[in-house]
């Protein structure tokens, strides 16, 4: 019978000997165009679960199958290995198989749904956000079935396929499927790393609450030389609205706003303070233009990794009043912006949504008719990450990088944690990943970094180890 170490050490090595064929793995599911977003055809993301079902059994797992909530619901795939025995910790692990839609394809360096190798990163729709974090568990698993035929944990597996659309259906999902998918321990393979090669465990994430407003100011649009001057104009009067939300640093002015804002500790700040940074590097990573100046926060002396992972922030995601290609000398009858508000710990998305309402109610001018539209797209979620799992990933990380890991915040928001966390108990939650800060996900020419693509798939071997056999 072999020993945990040697158990280790085969599969380490058989994953190096077997690398190239997870790699296709990845690759062929990227080929998938699974985007999950209305005006896309679903019977693609149909298509990803299939091949992720057909992956995860070819990869050894067990009781895989396809779930569907209802027939409009895009597909799970559950997949479990159950045997390491009652006493072996259960893991719980997630990815998503759908995809962000391609965005401007004149802009894609390769055709986003080919994946093709280019300087160490692998670029495509997907490389990355998520489906390389599919393959992180299935090539983990695979290393140690393959070599000593078992695990030294319990593992479940839960690939969701609406993820990328806010995970409509997740709390359905996870209300009916609570005891199927009891766990220990949670590893979300969703987030970025600090830097290229240099691992991260994600300990908060910001929330979000979407907003939808509309100003009107008369019937119809008119003739700008007969009618301006006495006549409002609704696109002056939405860009006056929205300039009243921030200050002259883009720090957020809507009353009441901060009232809930966590302060930050001093152990946070010393953390922060340990990571490597400057401004040059975070401005190039950025791709800031060389005329644009950082915001620098309340008294210009915030931390640029504070403001993104602890403070609440405004952007404004679209305007909408004519049309650009073809702009008429006119008045418009009306204007549109979508704006986005990111949101820290602490504080209740509900309670944002009616500040942020009733302030734009509040400072229209002009009595123009103002009509506003919520969405909540996730709470902020935080974790102190403290105790023997937490050790172990930190330890498996280092092992598997070659290089410490840090704590960082993210300053996005990913919908699934805290419903996967209620479900469970409040169960640890490792949240992990392999993108960086070139990846770009979202946008075009997404791509991932392979050489942390290997790391992570090494570290995700060397956590079950520590988690089973300590």
């Amino acid at each position: 019978m072999s020993s945990p170490k040697s158990s280790l050490e085969t599969a380490l090595k058989q994953y190096e000997k077997t690398k190239n064929q997870h790699l296709s793995d990845l690759k062929e599911l990227v080929r998938i165009p699974s985007v999950s977003f209305d005006g896309f055809d679903p019977k693609n993301v149909q298509r990803s679960a299939e091949a992720v079902a057909a992956l995860l059994k070819k990869r050894g797992l067990e009781n895989v199958e396809i779930i569907k909530l209802a027939d409009d619901v895009h597909p799970y795939v559950y997949a479990d290995w159950l045997h390491a025995g009652p006493n072996a910790p259960t893991l719980l692990l997630y990815a998503h198989h759908d995809v962000q839609p391609p965005g401007r394809m004149e802009i894609w360096k390769s055709a986003p749904f080919e994946p093709v190798e280019r300087d160490g990163r692998l670029y495509g729709r997907g490389t990355a956000d998520d489906k390389a974090g599919v393959i992180v568990h299935s090539a983990a698993i695979a290393s140690y079935l393959e070599t000593a035929g078992k695990l030294p944990v319990n593992v479940k597996l839960v690939i969701e396929g609406e993820e990328e659309i806010g995970s409509t259906h997740l709390k359905e999902f996870l209300a009916k499927y609570k005891q199927k998918l009891k766990a220990d321990v949670m590893v979300l393979t969703d987030t970025q790393n600090y830097d290229t090669g240099l691992p991260a465990l994600t300990v908060s994430l910001r929330g979000l609450v979407v907003f939808e407003v509309e100003v009107k100011a008369h019937e119809r649009s008119m003739h700008s030389g007969m009618w301006g001057g006495p006549v409002a104009d609704p696109v002056i009067a939405l860009s006056r609205m929205i300039a009243t939300m921030t200050d002259a640093e883009g720090r957020l002015t809507v009353p009441g706003i901060w009232d809930e804002v966590r302060p930050v500790t001093k152990e946070e700040r010393a953390e922060m303070d340990r990571l490597p940074f400057t401004i040059q590097e975070f401005r190039y990573q950025a791709g800031l233009l060389p005329s644009t100046r950082l915001l620098p926060g309340k008294d210009g002396t915030v931390h640029p990794l504070l403001q993104m992972w602890r403070e609440p922030s405004l952007s404004v995601n679209a305007v909408e009043a004519s049309s650009r290609k073809a702009p008429a000398n006119i008045i418009n009858n009306s204007a549109w912006a979508q704006l986005g508000v990111r949101i820290v710990a602490d504080m209740d998305p509900v309670r944002t949504a009616r500040l942020v309402e009733e302030h734009l109610k509040r400072v229209a001018p002009w009595g123009v008719e103002v009509s506003v539209k919520t969405d909540i797209g996730g709470k902020a979620w935080g974790t102190r990450a403290t105790g023997p799992v937490f050790d172990a990933a930190m330890r498996s990380l280092e092992k598997g990088y070659g290089k410490r890991p840090v704590l960082m915040g993210c300053g996005g928001t990913i919908p699934f944690v805290e419903p996967f966390s209620d479900a469970l108990g409040g169960a640890p939650a490792i949240l992990i990943g392999v993108e960086d800060p070139y990846t770009q996900a979202h946008s075009e020419n997404e791509s991932m970094p392979l050489a942390d693509f290997e790391a992570a798939v090494r570290s995700a071997i060397y956590f079950y180890d520590e988690l089973g056999n300590r």
